[in-house]
C-alpha cells in the first residue's frame, strides 16, 4: 500500500468480514499482532494516523528499517545505549536538515495552499475528487 502504485489489500477478519483498503492504519488494525515490536509498529501507525491522517505505512516502513538496523548493530556486539544515543544524534541531525530545506508557506498564497492541499488529498480515498475539493 506504499507509494503511488500501492495496491489495495483484501483482508478477511476472524469473523469473516472482508475489508479492502490501501491504508496502512486500516490494514494494521485488522492484524492480530502478538510480538512486542510488532505491537509497537501498530501503535506508531495509529499515532501517525491521529496526528497527520496519512503516512501510516511510511512510518511503519521507517520504524521497521530502524529496528532492522538495531538488530544488525546488536548482533555486532554494540551496546543498546550506544545505539540509542546514536539514533538520538541522527534524529536531531535529520530535524536540522528538514528545517534547513523547509519552505515557509504564505497562507495568503492561494496557489501554494492548493498545491499543499492537493498533495494531501491525492494520497487518500478522496484523491479522485481532489480537483473538486482543491480547485
Amino acid at each position: 500500500s506504499l507509494g503511488p502504485k500501492g495496491m489495495d489489500k483484501m483482508i478477511q477478519s476472524a469473523n469473516g468480514e472482508v475489508i479492502i483498503s490501501n491504508d496502512g492504519a486500516t490494514i494494521l488494525k485488522q492484524m492480530q499482532v502478538n510480538h512486542p515490536a510488532g505491537k509497537m509498529l501498530v501503535e506508531i501507525s495509529k499515532s501517525q494516523d491521529v496526528e497527520a491522517g496519512d503516512g501510516t505505512t511510511s512510518v511503519v516502513v521507517l520504524a521497521g528499517s530502524l529496528l532492522d538496523a538495531c538488530m544488525t548493530l546488536l548482533n555486532r556486539g554494540i551496546h543498546p545505549s550506544v545505539i540509542s544515543d546514536a539514533f538520538q544524534i541522527a534524529s536531531e541531525k535529520a530535524e536540522e536538515v528538514m528545517k534547513s530545506i523547509s519552505v515557509k508557506l504564505d497562507l495568503k498564497d492561494r496557489e501554494s495552499m492548493l498545491k499543499s492541499a492537493t498533495t494531501s488529498l491525492n494520497s487518500k480515498v478522496v484523491s479522485q475528487y481532489s480537483s473538486l475539493l482543491a480547485p
